[in-house]
């Protein structure tokens, strides 16, 4: 007996996904996620997304696709640059040496950092202490993520923290 094939039908079996969010292939849970709901537009030193260029938003955003591959903690032990510098850089608090300051809506307990996107750009943030992991939200019962970069300044010009004047 001859078999038969129908070539639309493959083609549509062919489209469905294989992957799932639990497979061993899928990394889902191991990639970093970056939040925007605590930007702060309001401080001289920052920048908001309209006053950077089309090609400068372009490379935040590539920046921000290739980051999103691997967790904040690869990021953390990422060479770049020259010296001890990583890619990611997890402070233990907010620095001195900074022409930003702690804005009010930020939480107290968060644990301040910067990415090195191109040149003297950073985008600056925080992340939630590791004692938060896993750990439920009191009122919401969310759990909390520590692999979350909370994104609030757009730095530009390297004024986070700063190294030399």
């Amino acid at each position: 007996m001859k078999a038969h094939f129908n070539s639309k039908k493959d083609a549509f079996l062919r489209s469905f996904p294989t992957e799932s969010v639990d497979s061993d292939n899928d990394k889902l849970t191991d990639k970093c996620k970056f939040n925007f709901s605590y930007m702060d537009f309001t401080q001289p030193a920052g920048q908001r997304f309209e006053d950077w260029s089309k090609e400068k938003l372009v490379q935040l955003l590539n920046k921000l696709h290739l980051y999103s591959k691997e967790s904040l903690k690869y990021w953390t032990k990422a060479r770049i640059g020259g010296r001890d510098n990583t890619v990611l850089e997890i402070y233990s608090k907010f620095p001195v040496n900074s022409d930003f300051h702690h804005p009010k809506h930020v939480p107290h307990q968060a644990l301040w950092g910067r990415f090195r996107l191109e040149g003297r750009v950073r985008l600056v943030g925080f992340v939630i202490p590791p004692e938060y992991h896993q750990r439920k939200h009191q009122k919401t019962s969310m759990i909390f993520d520590c692999n979350t970069f909370y994104v609030v300044f757009l730095d530009e010009n390297h004024r986070f923290y700063i190294t030399k004047r």
